[in-house]
């Protein structure tokens, strides 16, 4: 039996004297574990330090659910079965099932610092994520990379890395910082890089790019993998791809995309985020014979979307809900990225195994209530436990420069007929339409009972007064403007609006802030979200963050606006390699002819 049995009955709160004496205990424990004291405790030969007693297995590996007993020690699982235990958490039926791990995410897109991002999705879940730290890369280079890393330590959450392939993503754009094959040399020797992050510049690598080319290189010279982002490439283009040693893709967005892409070798993430949603188009693709080789991933989720819906673990319920059987949802958040990097001891309920787990009632429903986090109680009920603390957020340097009084976003009726940027509701790509210019004597103007609104990219960086013009439909604004420094990839600021007042006053509100969101009406701010983090992340908690975004939200709708999302939606307008027409500071860009074009047709 047990010995100083001490049981949290289920839900319990582990508030008081128990918690803290659970976290003096394994304070302690959190330290690797001698090799022969682990022995002895699966042996049974020593208590070990938590026993979860009458929970219920889900085992990824036979894909059966049995009653069984955990051992935990130290950071890790040692045996199944009853034995004795320092401390003893009764399940209560509930079951146990690994720790969720997001293979493909970018931290910034939350918008909130590496710590709050942990306080955020830790509670849902998430034991584990693979975050790839492009976005505040094209802001501040390496030092980003570092930022990031730094940052991560200590964190109640596992935080690798892959690397930014592409900074700048491309050169018709100005971006912060350029990242050569060099500068990414000495952080592949880092034990938290697993790879290379997504070579979005698929153009690069089919036309032979020295300097892409060595990036995936080094990347293979040191054993890591190639993350892919190769939207709508097919045939012959993909083996070419393929070829290269890129071994994933996240942005299938039919399922005939990623059928091709699991048949010519390929690891297909699917994404369900808060800009580009795919579950249900590639829900068909997800088939027993080939379910080892997909997986689930967040890539880029909002504050409102992870406090009201959750992290991974809101996607495996959304698949579960959709038809898909039980164990697969939960090995495709699971043990597959944990296999797919090659992270060997995370994923699964057994012994030798990270104690990366989760207790929940019911696996249809799947609401997670308690997280251990190797071997330790991190949260329960939705909130992390008294006494895990993660460390204070890391300061960093302002990063916006842009010249007061310097904007301008009028544009001179050239011509007949213009390109326009369609927003497609739900996704990140866009379609070009050509229109009728909406004028007004020499200049175009925005035409809000048309739905064609203007569109503009300012260079913030380096101070040097591009401004990118365009036209966009799809916003349905009535009045008034929205700005933000969060614009993929190199985060300028990026500004939609009815007036060109407006769209001025939104956007110097923003560099004001050192970064973030704003909606402007009648030449002021009306609503606004800091982002003082490279222009990309908050200092707050979540539930701040999301509380500025619904303020947001609510002024963006107010003026009309029908998308449930705007500024997810207004962040990708800048990402010239997502088809099919994006704006830069440097102009409209054709992403199919990767090639800068006119505003005028004709």
């Amino acid at each position: 039996m047990p010995t100083n049995r001490t049981v949290f009955h289920k839900w319990s709160n582990l508030a008081g004297t128990m918690i803290k004496a659970h976290l003096s205990l394994h304070k302690e424990a959190r330290g690797a574990v001698e090799l022969s004291e682990k022995i002895g405790v699966a042996l049974g030969q020593r208590p070990a330090d938590i026993l979860i007693t009458n929970g219920r297995i889900l085992d990824v590996f036979s894909g059966k659910v049995r009653e069984d007993a955990v051992a935990v020690a130290g950071s890790r699982i040692v045996g199944l079965g009853d034995r004795s235990a320092k401390t003893v958490i009764d399940a209560a039926g509930s079951y146990v099932i690994p720790g969720f791990i997001d293979p493909h995410v970018h931290i910034e897109s939350s918008m909130l610092c590496v710590t709050e991002f942990a306080r955020a999705v830790v509670p849902r879940g998430t034991t584990t994520v693979v975050a790839d730290p492009h976005e505040i890369a094209n802001v501040l280079g390496t030092e980003g990379i570092r930022y990031m890393l730094r940052s991560s330590r200590h964190q109640p959450l596992s935080v690798y890395f892959t690397l930014p392939s592409c900074v700048p993503a491309t050169s018709m754009e100005t971006s912060g910082a350029t990242i050569r094959a060099q500068d990414l040399a000495p952080f592949f020797n880092d034990r938290w890089v697993l790879g290379l992050g997504e070579m979005m510049n698929f153009p690069g690598v089919l036309a032979g790019d020295a300097t892409v080319l060595e990036k995936i290189r080094a990347a293979r010279h040191h054993g890591r993998r190639v993350e892919g982002h190769a939207p709508g490439l097919t045939g012959r283009q993909l083996d070419a791809y393929c070829a290269a040693g890129i071994t994933s893709d996240h942005e299938c967005t039919t399922a005939q995309e990623a059928r091709e892409k699991l048949e010519k070798g390929m690891f297909v993430m699917v994404r369900e985020g808060t800009g580009a949603k795919n579950i249900e188009d590639l829900l068909d693709v997800v088939r027993p014979e080939n379910s080892g080789r997909l997986m689930w991933c967040t890539d880029d989720r909002h504050p409102h979307d992870i406090v009201d819906l959750g992290h991974v673990d809101a996607i495996v319920r959304k698949a579960i809900g959709l038809g898909v059987d039980v164990v697969t949802a939960v090995r495709m958040g699971t043990i597959n990225p944990a296999v797919y990097f090659g992270l060997r001891d995370l994923g699964a309920v057994a012994p030798g195994y990270r104690a990366d787990l989760l207790l929940v009632d019911d696996l249809h429903d799947l609401q997670v209530r308690t997280v251990v986090r190797g071997g330790v109680v991190a949260a329960c009920d939705g909130q992390m436990v008294e006494g895990i603390d993660p460390p204070a957020p890391t300061p960093i340097a302002p990063s916006m420069n842009v010249r007061a009084g310097s904007l301008d976003f009028s544009m001179v009726a050239a011509g007949r007929r213009v390109r326009v940027i369609e927003v497609v509701p739900g996704q990140i790509l866009t379609r070009q339409g050509i229109y009728e210019a909406p004028r007004c004597g020499g200049s175009v103007i925005s035409a809000p009972s048309r739905d064609l609104l203007k569109i503009g990219v300012v260079e913030r960086h380096f101070s040097t007064g591009n401004v990118g013009k365009g036209l966009v439909r799809g916003f349905g604004l009535r009045k008034g403007a929205l700005a933000s420094s969060v614009a993929h990839d190199s985060h300028n600021i990026i500004v939609v609006g009815v007036s060109d007042t407006d769209m001025r006053a939104a956007c110097e509100t923003v560099a004001a802030m050192g970064g973030g969101l704003a909606v402007a009406c009648d030449g002021a701010a009306v609503a606004t979200l800091p982002l003082p983090v490279a222009g990309l992340m908050a200092y707050e908690p979540v539930h701040t963050v999301r509380k500025a975004m619904d303020g947001l939200l609510k002024a963006a709708h107010g003026m009309g606006c029908v998308l449930e999302d705007p500024f997810m939606t207004l962040s990708f307008l800048a990402l010239p390699v997502i088809p099919e027409l994006k704006l830069t500071d440097r102009g409209l860009v054709d992403v199919a002819a990767f090639a800068h074009v006119p505003l005028f047709v004709d």
